[in-house]
């Protein structure tokens, strides 16, 4: 069976495992049917890297669990309890409150001020992450469209007014053919010469 190896989450295989292992591989990349024999011990291999999943989450588990009690037991565990801090960083761990708190403490040591620094920074890309998660993205613009509710309770089409129609403006006559064009003395009459007062007409 595979065994965890590390704290990385990694996996030690067996040379029967292997070769195991690499017949699925090729089997994936280049399809081809397989000997009942074959089916069975890639099942079998299937199974085992479960379990040894579940035995390397266990691990986890119980390192997590001694971490957290060497940490209760500070400061005469300190040795101790900075060994198993690194490994569990390591292995993917996000410092809590109560380790920042602890390495505070110990900080006169030259081990725990680094892993005090360490710890800060995973702690605040842990906190950005967790903020990035939930902070809504930009709000778009809900457009109407046509239809609805409003279109399912009033099926019937809504007829548009009729506009009426401008009154229509009245067109200028055309001139008559047959009436004749007047001359400039009809247009522009001669101006008669004023007469003379009453007093002038007597005496001549």
């Amino acid at each position: 069976m595979p065994t965890p190896y590390g704290s990385r989450g990694g996996m030690a295989f067996s040379a029967d495992e292997l070769r195991v292992l690499r017949r699925a591989l090729a089997v994936a990349l280049h399809p081809a049917p397989l000997a009942d024999a074959d089916v069975h011990d890639c099942l079998r291999l299937a199974g085992s890297v479960d379990e040894a999943v579940r035995e390397a989450n266990r691990l986890r588990a119980f390192l997590l669990a001694d971490l957290a009690r060497y940490r209760t037991a500070l400061p005469g565990s300190a040795p101790g309890y900075l060994e198993l801090l690194q490994d569990a960083l390591a292995a993917g761990y996000d410092p809590t409150p109560d380790d920042l708190a602890a390495l505070r403490g110990l900080r006169a040591l030259p081990v725990a001020a680094a892993l005090l620094e360490r710890c800060r920074r995973l702690a605040e890309n842990s906190v950005r992450a967790r903020l990035a998660a939930v902070t809504p993205g930009p709000r778009t613009r809900l457009l109407a469209l046509p239809g609805g509710r409003a279109a399912a309770q009033d099926p019937k089409p809504r007829t548009q007014p009729k506009s009426e129609p401008a009154p229509a403006r009245p067109q200028p006559k055309a001139p008559r053919p047959d009436r004749p064009i007047p001359t400039p003395g009809e247009v522009f009459p001669p101006r008669r010469k004023p007469l003379p007062p009453p007093a002038a007409r007597a005496a001549g």
